[in-house]
């Protein structure tokens, strides 16, 4: 006979087991204080008899560690978010520290899930790529284990923070196309919100102060905001600037997968890159290199970032005392084909 499948053990089986409430053992899980020391004994031999794996939760929880670290991404089928798990991964073998990828969906609530369930997953800490937080979340980052934040969108928060130089790598972007010869750099980025901060409205900073150090006035028809940032969106940007007769002779792309659509646009429309119009992007993702023509961009040490999120995660889950740290990854613009001065035949 088949041997009947094992019920999975709730809290409130272990709260029953140990005879204390399920509040308790939540308690006991997420090594919260003020639980009495013989209360927490019961409650992991509770959790010891009932169930194998929790079994090894329990032991983990005893010993304080699991060597495992959650980090959670908006999309993981992106390029630059897949080039940042890889770095995170290498990293964290550095450390003899598992990684568990988890996916937000650039949603808030799914932020939010990630931040709630890191301590009830087991991880040491948590190192989270935020897009749908903002400024005003900053006090629900004060959790009770370890949390680095990837991004732009919280600054001066109570936990570490490793973020891109957004403003000054997009102005670098946009003055190394004007000095190749362009003086009608159109922009493409996301919808701006600026009561917002995002990898957008930072990077559309950064173009302005462009335009204005080299003495080229902002053409607000040469701003085109797009609902998400992928190639589609790229090339049907590129669509509509044309339609609209609106010249240009450059173009910077808010990310470099926006570019990919661009460069396909401008090729279909007859364009010649660089001779007609100069492209450059942002993030220096792999594929850059190997398109044709090869993509000028902006590099911001996807690998710096990773090893100094990873290292302040692990000073964190050694020792929690420290001040919060707020580090700005360098960045290097990286020439290629794009942007080259190629003389028309």
């Amino acid at each position: 006979m088949q041997e009947k499948a094992a019920r999975v053990v709730t809290i409130r089986d272990i709260a029953q087991a140990a005879g204390v409430s399920p509040m308790t053992v939540s308690n006991v899980l997420n090594k919260r204080p003020h639980v009495a020391a013989a209360t927490r004994e019961k409650v992991l031999e509770a959790i010891d008899r009932l169930d194998y794996r929790v079994n090894v939760a329990a032991r983990n929880l005893r010993r304080g560690r699991t060597h495992t670290i959650g980090l959670a991404v908006p999309e993981i089928d992106r390029p630059y978010y897949g080039q940042l798990a890889a770095a995170v991964i290498d990293e964290g073998a550095r450390h003899d520290l598992n990684v568990v990828i988890e996916q937000t969906g650039r949603e808030r609530e799914s932020e939010l899930n990630a931040l709630a369930l890191s301590r009830v997953r087991m991880y040491d800490g948590l190192i989270l790529s935020a897009v749908g937080l903002g400024a005003d979340d900053r006090d629900l980052l004060r959790v009770d284990y370890p949390v680095v934040i990837l991004g732009e969108r919280i600054f001066q928060g109570p936990v570490d923070h490793v973020a891109m130089s957004n403003v000054d790598g997009a102005a670098a972007a946009v003055a190394h196309i004007i000095a190749a010869g362009s003086r009608r750099v159109a922009v493409l980025l996301g919808a701006l919100d600026h009561n917002q901060v995002d990898v957008s409205t930072l990077r559309h900073e950064g173009y302005r102060r462009a335009l204005e150090d080299a003495g080229i006035d902002y053409d607000p028809r040469l701003v085109i905001e797009m609902n998400e940032l992928t190639p589609q969106r790229g090339a049907e940007a590129i669509a509509s600037v044309r339609a609209r007769g609106v010249p240009f002779d450059g173009v910077f792309c808010v990310t470099d997968y926006v570019a990919l659509g661009a460069l396909r646009a401008l090729a279909d429309a007859g364009l010649r890159v660089p001779a007609d119009v100069r492209v450059i992007g942002f993030d220096d993702v792999e594929f850059a290199q190997h398109l044709v023509p090869s993509l000028s961009t902006v590099n911001p040490d996807h690998q710096l970032m990773a090893r100094t999120a990873v290292e302040l995660l692990v000073a964190r889950i050694a020792d929690d005392h420290h001040e919060a740290v707020e580090f700005v990854s360098p960045f290097r613009v990286v020439a290629r084909e794009s942007t080259a001065m190629i003389a028309s035949p």
